[in-house]
């Protein structure tokens, strides 16, 4: 199996891409190591709990929210490549060094509500051509079909980074030391799949349409759709009151799903015989 450090030497030359990219990108692998460290070891550590402060999203940060972002941020730093970051944890954008080409975006540590109850977390990161001039706010905010790599790194039963450089899609498993290996490649939405993923916790927020069609998933073999369904997991990251039933109703099987190419129209829900009109469109993926 090819290491990432092996898999980008490789990779990157063959799509004309820059090796200062590759450094980049195992700064934000190397950061992702440490964060690994102290979220497999939680209480052992004395990461878990309140930090007692806020981010700029107005949601209260944990401990380990701040250990996360500082480890970013100063393993980044470090890194001649990057000449400014944006992190969800931080009100502005952090200079680094003004000859840099890139720009690196993250969340440090998204789904931090699950860290005290043992529930995955991720880190979430985007890396910008830095554009020409002084850095300003303004550098950051460039279309996302812009970018030049983005992926995440998720601290689940495995810890994998999963990345893109625009030219496919690769994944990596952490092995016993401390490697991040390549274990697939192009990784493809099934064609027909039973299950879906939906934040239960908004459920009050919910557009009509919405809230009735997934009603009708969660009905399985005697609703409307005549699915079997099954509940496969609990609720992520849920900061507000869930609704009665929502301990049981994140994950559940839906209709079938297929991917979409870039280019490819997305299919309209009303040209399925079994689907009800949401008032959705056809649209271009661009």
């Amino acid at each position: 199996m090819k290491t990432l450090n092996q898999f980008l030497a490789q990779h990157l030359p063959e799509h004309k891409l820059p090796q200062e990219l590759a450094g980049v990108l195992e700064s934000v692998a190397a950061a992702c190591l440490d964060i690994n460290a102290k979220v497999r070891l939680g209480a052992l550590s004395g990461v878990l709990g309140m930090a007692g402060t806020g981010n700029i999203q107005g949601e209260d940060q944990k401990k380990l929210d701040v250990i996360a972002n500082n480890i970013m941020i100063d393993v980044l730093k470090a890194n001649a490549n990057i000449a400014g970051l944006a992190s969800e944890e931080e009100d502005t954008y952090v200079a680094t060094h003004e000859n840099g080409g890139y720009l690196v975006l993250f969340d440090p540590l998204d789904g931090s509500s699950n860290i005290d109850v043992n529930i995955s977390v991720g880190t979430i990161f985007s890396v910008l051509a830095k554009p020409e001039g002084a850095l300003t706010t303004e550098s950051f905010l460039q279309k996302g079909r812009d970018q030049v790599a983005a992926g995440y790194v998720l601290y689940g039963p495995q810890t994998q980074l999963v990345l893109t450089v625009g030219h496919g899609v690769f994944v990596f498993t952490l092995d016993d030391a401390n490697q991040f290996l390549l274990t697939k490649e192009n990784p493809r939405v099934p064609e027909s799949t039973k299950e879906f993923a939906i934040n239960m916790s908004n459920q009050r927020h919910w557009f009509a349409p919405v809230q009735q069609y997934i009603d009708e998933l969660l009905a399985g073999e005697t609703g409307v759709r005549g699915k079997l369904q099954y509940a496969l997991g609990s609720q992520h990251g849920c900061r507000n009151p869930p609704h009665p039933d929502a301990r049981w109703r994140i994950h559940v099987s839906a209709r079938q799903t297929r991917p979409i190419q870039t280019g490819q129209t997305a299919p309209d829900v009303r040209s399925q015989p079994d689907e009800p009109d949401y008032g959705t469109s056809r649209r271009r993926i661009k």
